[in-house]
């Protein structure tokens, strides 16, 4: 069954008919062209499809797309501005909280996110709020400075 939804991504107003059985994940990718949401596990375990949706951060590989319906979304696509990475982005790559790069896009939104709230965060909240990620290649001490140092700026 095709249902009509409308949203909003990255400040762009996006109608389309999906199928029901869509994810976001699927429709952002496959039918809009955002490719920065990474495809990974498909079960909202590693955070490689991590997008904003009203400024939370969602797992877009279990969340349906009709769910979506009058939200507005950001991928990573939408974090830099006039061609200027945001303070996080930039702070990732500072701190050499960048591999392979599959994992990134999660944990810079997720990281956006904390940073948007205007909360304090410990250490400890901090691997909290990023438990949500898997990355298999930075041992995450470095993203956890990366995170600390886009929080403190």
């Amino acid at each position: 069954m095709l249902k009509k939804i409308s949203f909003v991504v990255n400040g762009k107003q996006e109608t389309l008919e999906v199928d029901v059985r869509e994810s976001l994940l699927e429709v952002l990718r496959n039918r809009l062209g955002y490719t920065g949401v990474k495809k990974g596990c498909g079960v909202g375990e590693c955070g490689a499809c991590t997008v904003l949706i009203d400024g939370v951060p969602i797992d877009s590989c279990i969340y349906l797309a009709v769910w979506a319906e009058g939200k507005n979304i950001v991928t990573i696509e939408g974090i830099a501005k006039n061609g200027e990475l945001s303070k996080v982005q930039k702070a990732f790559i500072e701190e050499g909280a960048i591999q392979c790069g599959f994992c990134t896009p999660g944990y810079v939104l997720t990281a956006t996110a904390m940073v948007e709230s205007g909360k304090k965060y410990t250490r400890e909240e901090i691997k909290r709020e990023l438990s949500g990620h898997l990355c298999r290649c930075t041992g995450y001490q470095n993203i956890i400075r990366a995170v600390e140092k886009a929080l403190a700026d």
